[in-house]
C-alpha cells in the first residue's frame, strides 16, 4: 500500500464505516481524522464521537452543514425545478459534493494526502464522491475499501467487526437490514424486499411520513414566500433556510405528501428500487412552479423545462461541480430575478396543490384575459394574420402531399 501520513475518512459512525476506520488504520498504519456530516440526518451525532474516539481517532470532526446544505445546494436545485427522471427530487445525490467539499477541506487543514469513503462498487454515491473530489483537489488520493478490501460477503463483514472487536448492533446480525439514508431534504430505503419490484413496500419502511389514507380528513392551507426564486417564509413567518424546510417536513409528513417509490437508472448502468419520502421538498417544488407560472415569460419557463432534465441528470451522475452544471446554474440563477411572491396550497392526503398565487413581479394581465370589455385595447383581427403565418408551412406541406 502506498504509505501515507494522515486520511480523512466521511465517517457515519455506522458498523460499515466504524469497520472502514479500522480496516485504514491496519492497512496504512496511519492517522485517521473523522470527518461526520450533521445534513439533519436524525441522527444522534454524539455515538459517532464515541465510536470515534474508542477506536483511537484523535482528531474527530462533527460538523453541523444544515444551513449551507439547504441554502447552497437544495435551494439552487430547487430552483431548477429539478427531478431525476422526471420523478426524484434528488435527496441523496445533492448531499454528496457538500460532504465532499468539507472532506477535501479538512484533508487540506489537517496535511491528509488521502480521503477514504464508505460507498461500495455498486452505487452511485463513490462516483459522487469521487468526481467531486477530482473537481476540488485532483492531488488527494480517495480510498474506497469497498473497492480494495478482500471483504465479499455480509458474513466476512460481521466477521471482521468480531475479530476487532467492534460492536455490531443486534438489528444487524440477523438478516442484512434496509440501507437507509437520510438528511434534511428526504429518506431513501433500499434493500430487502424492495429488491424485488413486484413485491409491495411494507408499511414500516415509511419514516417521515404518515399513509395518505391516514392523514387528517381536513385539508390544511398554507402560505409560502418567495424572494427571487427561494423560499423565505411559511404562513408570513421568516425562516432560515434549514428552519423553513424543517417546517414544510413536518406538515408534509402529517399529510402523507412527498412519497415516492421508484426504480430508477443508476450511473453505472443498473437498475435499482428505492422508497424515498420528501415532503418539505415535494410541497416547495409544487410551490416554486406556482410562483413560476405568474412570473416566468413563457419562452423562459419553456426553456428551464427543457434543460431541467439534463441539469438533473448532472446532479444524479455527480457532476455538481462540473463547468456544465455551473453554466446552467447561472442560466437559472439569472431567470429568478422576478421570481417572488406569495402561493398558496393545500394540503391534503398525499397531495399539495397550489390554489392561489400573487407577485408584485406578476406578467398575468386580467385585463388581457377577461371575456369581458377589457381596458386594454385587444384587436381580435390581428390573430388571423397570426394564425395564417403560423399555417404557411402547413399549407405548403399538405400542398406537397397532395392533401
Amino acid at each position: 500500500m502506498t504509505k501515507l501520513e494522515k486520511i480523512v475518512l466521511s465517517y457515519s459512525g455506522g458498523l460499515d464505516t466504524s469497520i472502514i476506520l479500522k480496516w485504514l488504520q491496519e492497512t496504512y498504519g496511519c492517522e485517521v481524522v473523522t470527518f461526520t456530516a450533521d445534513l439533519g440526518q436524525g441522527e444522534e451525532l454524539e455515538p459517532a464521537r464515541a465510536k470515534a474516539a474508542m477506536s483511537g481517532v484523535k482528531d474527530i470532526r462533527i460538523v453541523d452543514l444544515r444551513e449551507e446544505f439547504v441554502r447552497d445546494f437544495v435551494f439552487p436545485m430547487l430552483r431548477a425545478n429539478a427531478l431525476y427522471e422526471g420523478q426524484y427530487l434528488l435527496g441523496s445525490s445533492i448531499a454528496r459534493p457538500l460532504i465532499a467539499k468539507h472532506l477535501v477541506g479538512i484533508a487540506r487543514e489537517v496535511g491528509a494526502h488521502a480521503v477514504a469513503h464508505g460507498a461500495t462498487g455498486k452505487g452511485n454515491d463513490q462516483v459522487r464522491f469521487e468526481l467531486a473530489v477530482n473537481a476540488l483537489d485532483p492531488s488527494l488520493k480517495v480510498i474506497a475499501p469497498w473497492r480494495q478490501w478482500n471483504i465479499r460477503s455480509r458474513m466476512q463483514l460481521l466477521e471482521y467487526a468480531e475479530k476487532h472487536r467492534i460492536p455490531v448492533p443486534s438489528d444487524k446480525r440477523g438478516e442484512a437490514p434496509f440501507s437507509i439514508d437520510a438528511n434534511l431534504l428526504h429518506t431513501s430505503t433500499e434493500g430487502k424486499i424492495l429488491e424485488n419490484p413486484a413485491e409491495v413496500a411494507p408499511d414500516h419502511v415509511y419514516q417521515r411520513t404518515v399513509d395518505p389514507v391516514d392523514a387528517p380528513d381536513r385539508p390544511e392551507i398554507m402560505t409560502i414566500g418567495f424572494e427571487r426564486g427561494d423560499p423565505v417564509s411559511v404562513n408570513g413567518k421568516s425562516m432560515t433556510p434549514a428552519a423553513l424546510l424543517t417546517e414544510l417536513n413536518g406538515l408534509g409528513g402529517r399529510h402523507g405528501i412527498g412519497r415516492l417509490d421508484l426504480v430508477e437508472n443508476r450511473f453505472i448502468g443498473m437498475k435499482s428500487r428505492g422508497i424515498y419520502e420528501t415532503p418539505g421538498g415535494t410541497i416547495l417544488l409544487a410551490a416554486h412552479r406556482g410562483i413560476e407560472s405568474i412570473t416566468l415569460d413563457r419562452a423562459a419557463a419553456h426553456l428551464k423545462d427543457e434543460i431541467m432534465p439534463r441539469y438533473a441528470e448532472l446532479i444524479y451522475n455527480g457532476f455538481w461541480f462540473a463547468p456544465e452544471r455551473e453554466m446552467l446554474q447561472a442560466l437559472i440563477d439569472h431567470s429568478q430575478a422576478f421570481v417572488s411572491g406569495e402561493v398558496t396550497l393545500r394540503l391534503y392526503k398525499g397531495s399539495a396543490s397550489v390554489i392561489s398565487r400573487a407577485s408584485p413581479c406578476s406578467l398575468y394581465s386580467a385585463d388581457l384575459v377577461t371575456f369581458e370589455e377589457s381596458a386594454i385595447a385587444f384587436d381580435h383581427h390581428d390573430a388571423e394574420g397570426f394564425i395564417r403565418l403560423n399555417g404557411l408551412r402547413l399549407r405548403s406541406s399538405a400542398a406537397r402531399n397532395g392533401r
